[in-house]
């Protein structure tokens, strides 16, 4: 009896040793440019926005050589999302949003090329901000739930380091900044683009 116990003791221990020394993490920082389609509201709202251009810091961690899973954290400097109601009332919102967001990404080994399809669930964290560029002061900071999907490809620079290319797409709904006349009832209908472009370290 105390022969299996050992003998099981032993295998587990190895797996988990092999599993460790297989197991591989990165983190990557890349700039990003968010880009926010035109909106038709059902409320006679339009939505425009202006792009904006940010950062995103993500860690990675494989579960298998070709499988991972991602926790982001997105900010962008600012962008102007525009409201025009009943084509006659304009108000501008200077925003800063920021991305919180977890995804499963699968990979696709070519040699140095690394091809990778990513998508799951995030918040996004619309923040506006008040100066001479808003024109509407009693806006507030608005989360929404949504998700975010992507594809891109990791190209091995050297063991340790890979350039990061990457579509990425925000899907959410069109933020009010708690004011009921911004209501639009619509998600981005195609999400909003976000192109990413960065490092990555392996560790």
């Amino acid at each position: 009896m105390k022969k299996i116990v050992l003998i099981a003791l032993l295998l587990a221990v190895g797996t988990a040793a092999c599993v460790a020394q297989e197991a591989r993490q990165d983190i990557s920082l890349s700039g990003t440019a968010i880009i926010e389609p035109f909106i038709e509201g059902t409320t006679n709202v339009y939505v425009s926005a202006n792009r904006g251009f940010g950062a995103l810091m993500s860690y990675r961690f494989m579960l298998t050589p070709s499988s991972a899973l991602e926790a982001n954290y997105g900010i962008d400097y600012r962008n102007v999302i525009h409201y025009v109601i009943t084509n006659t009332n304009n108000y501008l919102i200077n925003t800063r949003t920021q991305e919180i967001s977890a995804a499963y990404v699968r990979y696709f080994v070519y040699k140095n090329f690394n091809p990778f399809l990513e998508g799951g669930p995030a918040a996004f964290i619309f923040l506006p901000i008040v100066n001479s560029g808003t024109t509407n002061i009693d806006t507030t900071q608005q989360t929404q739930i949504g998700a975010i999907f992507g594809a891109g490809i990791a190209y091995e620079l050297s063991p340790s380091w890979d350039l990061r290319v990457e579509y990425r797409g925000m899907v959410t709904k069109v933020p009010t900044f708690g004011q009921s006349e911004f209501v639009t009832n619509r998600w981005y209908p195609f999400n909003i683009y976000n192109p990413v472009i960065g490092l990555a370290y392996h560790f």
